[in-house]
């Protein structure tokens, strides 16, 4: 302890009993740490449930999270999903990082237009997962795409996605020849899903 500390209380002439004591000394020491202790928790990020090894149900409510995340078309959003250092492929571009991930979402979501997602779990295994996915979207010329893809991820322990390759082929489509009808945003529970609408 820092005798300028301890001279504080025996230099001011106010007799004080050890709990007294005591306690001055904590609210000092704890005025002084305050900064470092927030800096430490706001560096500590909260678990992302369901956590690996994934099974079965904990694997497609994973697969649910990302495609109702990505249906916001929200580039912060859906990179807190997540690692810092989170490391990807998509299609022939390699991005590292939060910051890179927000930036590469949001020149995505400005040239494809009316987006709209499924998802479907194909596989897992301890903190892996297998997924395939086709989406719906039209250029600013107004032609329409589905873009059929297949996304291999990997979580760290706290849930966060660490690594994504994403495979990804887009087929010329006619707005009458579109499946995805609902309103922009969360796809309804009671909406089919790939199997379903035969993709």
């Amino acid at each position: 302890m820092p005798l300028s500390i301890m001279a504080v209380f025996i230099d001011d002439g106010v007799h004080r009993t050890n709990e007294q004591l005591l306690q001055s000394l904590l609210f000092l020491l704890s005025s002084r740490y305050a900064n470092l202790i927030f800096h430490v928790r706001s560096d500590m990020e909260a678990p992302r449930p369901p956590l690996p090894p994934f099974d079965a149900n904990t694997a497609a409510q994973k697969v649910r999270m990302a495609e109702d995340a990505w249906n916001t078309r929200d580039p912060q959003r859906v990179a807190m999903a997540y690692t810092q250092d989170s490391v990807w492929r998509n299609r022939a571009e390699f991005l590292a990082g939060r910051d890179a991930i927000a930036q590469f979402l949001t020149g995505k979501w400005s040239k494809e237009l009316d987006y709209r997602l499924i998802k479907e779990l194909w596989a897992f295994s301890g903190n892996r997962i297998a997924v395939r996915f086709a989406y719906e979207w039209h250029d600013a010329a107004g032609r329409w795409f589905r873009s059929y893809g297949n996304e291999n991820w990997e979580f760290d322990e706290q849930g966060y996605m660490r690594r994504r390759i994403a495979s990804i082929n887009d087929l010329p489509i006619s707005e009458a020849e579109r499946k995805y009808h609902w309103p922009l945003g969360r796809r309804p529970d009671d909406h089919p899903g790939l199997s379903d609408l035969g993709l």
